[in-house]
């Protein structure tokens, strides 16, 4: 008996030093991540595992387990653990309908989106006076008096800059200077593009094993950070298109064809540091300087596609042909979460998407169950914190276009957009998957995954360890606001 009981107590000290050793990282982790909040409670964790590990040698040095009692303590302790253990880690039941992609969340008739009613469309491309303005209107008389107000803020991010005033400056500078690339990149023969003399009238033949393989890594070379491919839904490409960037007011209410089978969608990271300062101007700068590497990434795939002898569209900032959410979801990039953003399990919702449509023949993924739909219905934290109350909180969905999903009030979004001159980002910044992906989030990651016992634990102790509206954070110095005027 005794060199069984020596074992157990050997397993049990170096049980309770790999947990205080993932405390430290945890801890490490929340001053890296420069939540002081965190940094107390985790620090708080750390001297408690720290005591009941010294607690526990001193226990084991005066012989205490090889009493009775203490045996009788330490094994229920080991029962305890294990039990632990095996709900925590062990796989529940997947949701079908996750696993079904976008069609997962079709209940009803769904009719393709007219680029037209976006309001986007409607604030920047719609000149008051012009035959197409007034034909809007006459067909949609229902959006003309919040249009009219929202236009009077100025355009999508009203007047630049403006809760960061009067030292907005240099990162409106900045903003600006991001949104200058995709203005290149989003003209028809850049969007849709010839190949190359040197391969016009060639096609290289490829097996879609190949053709998949080449693809995906050239576009991890250009600068995503995840591919995935899917076939392409019709129902996810526009109707009519509705956005006018270079005067082609002849394609304005064009009808948009399908003309592909595939889709190759593409995720980029967004700063951790950067997204931490929403809603001020840093997080506009990175939002914009991802939307140009998108364009960047997409027109390059595109021009690849189309020199291997296949036709291909990009699209991205200057050029959306299709709808980067739901083909993010059947391409197996993650799952939409409740505040209306794709949420990955490597980068969360942190990230921005671009798409390109082909046919070249591709393998195309299979749609991802991370636990998202679960997780959203439980933390509510991106509503709470919203200031502009545009994200239901309510555990239900609704019907929206044939979808059940959580709606995004667009238009009350778009208005607090149009007062702090920025496109906010509350809601990526306070979600619990945005945080940096060090090894103890990865760890949470991992176990909120698979388990729904884990989504509700740590939904929980992210509000206690982080707070349930988590502070604005200052963000690197180069990027510097007033910090007086932090919300």
């Amino acid at each position: 008996m005794e060199p069984v009981v020596t074992v157990l107590l050997v397993i049990g000290a170096v049980g309770l030093v790999v947990q205080a050793l993932i405390g430290l990282s945890f801890f490490i982790s929340c001053i890296w991540e420069k939540e002081r909040r965190a940094s107390i409670f985790a620090g708080l964790q750390f001297l408690v595992m720290c005591a009941l590990l010294i607690v526990y040698l001193l226990l084991a040095w005066n012989g205490f387990f090889r009493s009775s009692l203490g045996l009788t303590v330490l094994i229920a302790g080991y029962l305890v653990t294990l039990s632990g253990a095996v709900v925590l880690l062990r796989r529940t039941a997947p949701n079908p309908k996750a696993m079904q992609g976008s069609n997962g969340l079709i209940v009803g008739e769904v009719n393709r989106e007219d680029e037209r009613n976006h309001v986007f469309a409607r604030n920047r491309s719609l000149r008051p006076g012009s035959q197409e303005f007034k034909a809007f209107y006459r067909e949609h008389p229902e959006y003309e008096e919040y249009d009219t107000r929202r236009r009077e803020m100025g355009g999508p991010l009203g007047h630049f800059g403006t809760i960061d005033s009067p030292h907005e400056g240099p990162n409106v500078a900045a903003t600006l200077a991001s949104g200058a690339i995709p203005m290149y990149l989003g003209t028809p023969e850049k969007a849709k593009p010839e190949p190359h003399f040197v391969m016009k009238g060639k096609k290289v033949n490829l097996t879609p094993e190949e053709a998949t393989e080449r693809v995906k890594g050239y576009s991890r070379n250009r600068g995503a950070d995840l591919v995935g491919i899917t076939e392409l839904n019709p129902l996810w490409v526009y109707s009519h298109r509705g956005e006018i960037f270079y005067e082609n007011w002849e394609d304005w209410g064009r009808e948009i064809k399908v003309e592909h089978q595939y889709a190759v969608v593409f995720a980029m990271e967004m700063s951790f540091d950067m997204v931490g300062t929403g809603p001020h101007t840093p997080t506009a700068i990175e939002s914009m300087g991802n939307y140009a590497k998108g364009s960047y990434i997409a027109t390059q795939l595109a021009s690849f596609i189309a020199n291997l002898g296949y036709s291909a569209t990009a699209s991205h900032f200057r050029h959306y042909e299709a709808l980067m959410v739901p083909l993010a979801v059947d391409a197996g990039l993650g799952e939409l979460g409740r505040l209306g953003y794709l949420i990955t399990k490597e980068l969360g919702p942190r990230v921005r998407l671009g798409v390109v449509t082909t046919d070249l023949p591709l393998v195309p993924d299979r749609p991802a169950d991370i636990g998202v739909d679960d997780f959203c219905g439980i933390c509510k934290k991106c509503a709470v914190c919203c200031p502009s109350h545009s994200i239901p909180a309510e555990k239900d969905k609704t019907v929206v276009n044939g979808l059940l999903r959580w709606k995004l009030n667009d238009e009350t979004c778009f208005d607090y957009w149009g007062k702090i001159g920025t496109d906010c980002n509350i809601c990526m910044r306070v979600c619990p998957w945005s945080h940096a992906r060090t090894f103890p989030h990865k760890l949470i990651v991992m176990l909120i995954t698979r388990n729904r016992l884990a989504r509700r634990i740590f939904s929980v102790m992210d509000d206690i360890f982080y707070g349930k509206k988590p502070k604005v954070k200052p963000g690197p110095k180069w990027v510097q606001f007033e910090r007086g005027t932090a919300t």
